[in-house]
């Protein structure tokens, strides 16, 4: 059973209207984020590359697109509070990416970069998107590189969120040791108190607030991830995470303005790390987001709203 609310068909569902939008509404006054009153915010399904894909359609088709990629074991929603602070001014499109969300999962468990990117570059077409803005944390930062190198033209600017080519072993394996002893529960109190051990910087009526997206009810009445943790994909993991490496030497061929975004107590991307990416990228900046660690927009979205905003206001009329 779905916790949430999302499209059924390949109708839009208007979101503004749900319980959902209104939640979502009262963490942006909890957090101080400013918003339009007026926006569109629609659920929608797309099929592309035999797949099929949901993703958050936010603001209007009009204005400039923002392309927006999740990490591991996330999903669009976890952009919620930035696609709702940025829709009056551009066209925002949160993708779950393959095995994720609300999205279908793979029947080949190909959940490499090299896959996920051709599934953003086919969605862009699908939808006739053409110079959009794309902004990936985590994985969907890993994914973001690959789209660049293999598509070297898509996109206008990108901005990676906590990621780069040299990650530290030691905070990746924090972030499996996670998702591996949290992938079942029989009570959502647990769920919620396992997250706010992981995660200090929300406070538990916010991770309350997003349970719903992370997690399926089972018919046994168990909830489970919403992610694809099959035991088929024991035996390709080491294959993925070999073809999925990026190295400093492929970050001199992204020849687009780059936005290089850390959280100030990342275990995931060091200073060091995150200051040698900057300088390999032919135009790269780093700005580093305080009082967060990993997930920099969902532990301090008022900072890193004030980190990318004049970023992506730079590259739009």
């Amino acid at each position: 059973m779905h916790l949430n609310e999302f499209a059924s068909t390949a109708e839009p569902l208007d979101m503004t209207v749900t319980a959902e939008f209104e939640s979502l509404c009262t963490s942006a006054a909890d957090l101080g984020i400013a918003h339009s009153s007026n926006i569109s915010y629609v659920s929608r399904n797309i099929v592309a590359r035999h797949h099929r894909f949901h993703f958050s359609e936010w603001g209007s088709p009009d204005a400039p697109t923002v392309l927006l990629l999740h990490g591991g074991n996330q999903s669009c929603h976890s952009w919620d509070l930035v696609s709702l602070a940025l829709a009056d001014r551009y066209h925002v499109l949160a993708l779950d990416q393959r095995g994720h969300g609300d999205s279908e999962w793979a029947r080949d468990a190909d959940y490499s970069s090299g896959a996920m990117a051709a599934d953003a570059a086919a969605f862009c077409q699908a939808l006739g998107v053409t110079d959009p803005i794309v902004m990936g944390h985590s994985m969907g930062g890993m994914n973001t590189m690959r789209l660049t190198l293999v598509h070297p033209d898509l996109a206008r600017a990108i901005v990676l969120v906590d990621i780069g080519p040299e990650i530290s072993e030691v905070g990746t394996q924090v972030i499996r040791t996670f998702v591996t002893e949290n992938r079942e529960f029989q009570d959502l109190d647990d769920f919620v108190a396992a997250v706010q051990k992981y995660d200090p910087y929300r406070s538990r009526e916010h991770i309350e607030r997003t349970v719903k997206y992370n997690l399926l009810q089972r018919v046994d009445g168990t909830y489970i991830s919403k992610v694809d943790h099959g035991p088929r994909l024991a035996h390709g993991a080491e294959h993925r995470r070999a073809g999925d490496r990026f190295t400093l030497e492929d970050a001199e061929r992204i020849t687009q303005p780059v936005l290089l975004v850390r959280g100030a107590d990342s275990w995931v991307l060091t200073a060091d790390a995150a200051e040698r990416f900057a300088d390999a990228l032919p135009h790269g900046q780093l700005v580093t987001v305080p009082d967060c660690s990993h997930n920099v927009h969902g532990q301090n979205t008022p900072g890193f709203l004030a980190a990318v905003e004049p970023f992506l206001e730079s590259f739009t009329p």
